[in-house]
């Protein structure tokens, strides 16, 4: 442990020892439940996977408060999701632990659901804030002895950080997993985006003064993603948008992405030289959902995007490698959409830490370009 997690772990330990409730999960009583701490505090797409849970949650708690922690980068959201009383941000690590600890604090949480969270934070954040009954799974942390669902330990397979459960293979799956510790029953596997029709507008607006009119053809590239390993080649995204946009004027190819991501969309919709539309750092994230539901066809790596796209039913190429389409591929609606895999190339995998995504090399424009067409019907 690094000297700050160590002073963490003896602390909690030391408060632990002195605890006299009953905490294990044989002991919650659901009718005495009354404010719900949800945890998804890191980044999009892992939030979204989550949303089925948050649903379970609301549908077996309907009188209970609950109360998310998500990322402060990416709330604005989740901001008009109906299962969710209030959201409080979380800032990542240690930034702003304490004073994050006192907000949530003060809405009294009997309960909390670590669906997605960093460790060593997500858990004692969870135990200081007053919860009585912690669930989590994995439950083999070193701040394990914190949940109320201690035994049996239940672990993630996996290599590098991919977390595959064994009998649980789906982020969603897993999420819903941990609901159900709470007696949460599933209410389906869809995930939730709410927009209003302001960002629907707004979103229809930027696709107008673009250019776009009723009936055209709209291709959405993500060319960015949380990690290297994760992207395909910007020569690559060029070379199909100009396979896609030969012999049509009806196509546009809109380029998606962060602020950061401006630049690299820029120089994409150069290299391919016609009316491309690049909506990176353009627009607020609360407007990228109902940006990404007119799209035709959604182009992307394993990126918070390509869930946003799935949650509002738009149909996808997703292009895996490094990361596995059996963990945070399309889960439902799986004939919407097309899955390009290919292995993993080193031995062993560095993943987040990868200089250069050899393995993203098999996926080839070819096939990208067929799997295009065959959504949308395009032809040569």
């Amino acid at each position: 442990m690094k000297p700050l997690e160590t002073l963490l772990y003896l602390s909690m330990r030391l408060l632990k020892a002195f605890d006299n409730r009953r905490t294990d999960v044989g002991h919650l009583k659901p009718d005495a439940v009354r404010n719900i701490l949800i945890v998804s505090s890191t980044a999009v797409g892992d939030t979204l996977l989550s949303t089925p849970a948050i649903r379970a949650v609301r549908k077996s708690y309907p009188k209970a408060r609950i109360i998310a922690l998500f990322n402060a980068a990416n709330m604005e959201l989740f901001a008009n999701n109906p299962n969710i009383d209030a959201i409080i941000p979380y800032y990542g690590g240690y930034r702003r632990f304490f004073s994050t600890i006192r907000k949530v604090r003060a809405y009294s949480p009997d309960l909390a659901l670590i669906l997605h969270g960093n460790e060593p934070q997500a858990t004692p954040m969870s135990y200081l804030a007053g919860a009585s009954f912690i669930l989590k799974l994995p439950n083999v942390s070193p701040f394990a002895f914190l949940l109320s669902n201690r035994p049996p330990l239940q672990t993630c397979e996996g290599r590098n950080g991919a977390a595959a459960w064994k009998d649980v293979p789906h982020g969603i799956e897993a999420r819903l997993k941990t609901a159900g510790l709470a007696l949460c029953k599933a209410d389906g596997l869809k995930m939730d985006i709410f927009t209003d029709e302001c960002d629907e507008a707004a979103a229809n607006g930027f696709l107008k003064e673009a250019g776009v009119k009723d009936g055209d053809v709209i291709i959405g590239f993500q060319p960015g993603a949380s990690t290297l390993s994760r992207q395909w080649f910007p020569e690559r995204f060029i070379e199909l948008g100009k396979r896609l946009r030969e012999n049509s004027r009806r196509v546009h190819i809109v380029l998606t992405g962060s602020p950061a991501e401006r630049r690299m969309c820029e120089d994409i919709a150069e290299g391919i030289g016609g009316r491309e539309i690049v909506a990176a750092g353009r627009l607020p994230l609360r407007q990228v959902a109902p940006l990404i539901k007119r799209f035709n066809v959604f182009v992307t790596g394993d990126t918070g995007p390509m869930h946003i796209a799935f949650a509002v039913g738009t149909p996808v190429v997703a292009l895996f490698a490094v990361s596995d389409p059996r963990v945070t591929g399309p889960l439902y609606d799986a004939h919407r959409h097309r899955v390009i895999k290919k292995p993993r190339t080193c031995d062993p995998c560095v993943s987040k830490k990868c200089a250069y995504q050899k393995c993203m090399e098999a996926i080839t424009v070819d096939e990208v370009c067929e799997a295009v067409r065959y959504i949308t019907g395009i032809t040569r």
